[in-house]
């Protein structure tokens, strides 16, 4: 596991939430399953838009079906296991921490019921933007009451959080993991991220 630094001057990590702090397979598969299509089919039929860096939601019209309508709740199993260590880490090195990412409704409160200790928790049902909106980021500043550049984001998708984030001014973390993840490293913009991760663990050891 290669040794990383942090950007100097950092006073706060928010992180993302989907394939960065929660696995998201769980949820997928049981999307699947609500439509009538295997898991395999839906990942197969995802990964292909994905690498066309077109919309994922288009994935049902590819499919042939309408949008599923079961409700996942993240779930403690949900979490990768270098999650919650990693937030301790960043609050034990003095760093606000924040988690914002694209969640429906209902998804602060479940990541509060999980116990993960942050200085802020929010959500694009919430504020009312999404990423890759600028003003999600800016909304982030705003929460930290901080200068776009004292913030480290870290998420796992270049068009959502690397490059949006990178844009507003701040410092930026891609996690190479999640089906965005592993596709949109191959791509030379990854290398524009000032860490790259395969785990958060990586972000714990620099942080300690």
């Amino acid at each position: 596991m290669d040794k990383i630094m942090l950007p100097a001057d950092v006073q706060a990590i928010v992180f993302d939430v989907g394939e960065t702090l929660v696995d998201e397979s769980r949820a997928w598969s049981l999307r699947a399953l609500n439509v009538g299509v295997t898991p395999f089919a839906l990942m197969g039929a995802l990964g292909a838009l994905i690498e066309r860096g077109q919309d994922h939601r288009r994935v049902w019209d590819i499919l042939d079906v309408e949008p599923p309508t079961v409700v996942v709740q993240i779930e403690r199993d949900d979490l990768y296991a270098d999650a919650t260590p990693c937030l301790h880490a960043a609050r034990a090195a003095g760093l606000l921490v924040g988690i914002a990412g694209n969640q429906p409704a209902g998804a602060v409160t479940q990541l509060h019921t999980l116990g993960f200790e942050a200085d802020f928790v929010a959500s694009s049902a919430e504020w009312g933007v999404a990423k890759p909106s600028l003003e999600f980021f800016s909304r982030i500043a705003e929460r930290a009451d901080l200068n776009p550049d004292a913030i480290l984001y870290v998420g796992d998708r270049l068009d959502n959080d690397i490059l949006p984030a990178r844009h507003l001014g701040m410092r930026t973390a891609f996690i190479r993991r999640g089906p965005w993840g592993y596709i949109h490293s191959q791509r030379e913009e990854a290398q524009l991220a000032d860490i790259r991760l395969d785990s958060l663990a990586q972000l714990t050891a620099a942080l300690g």
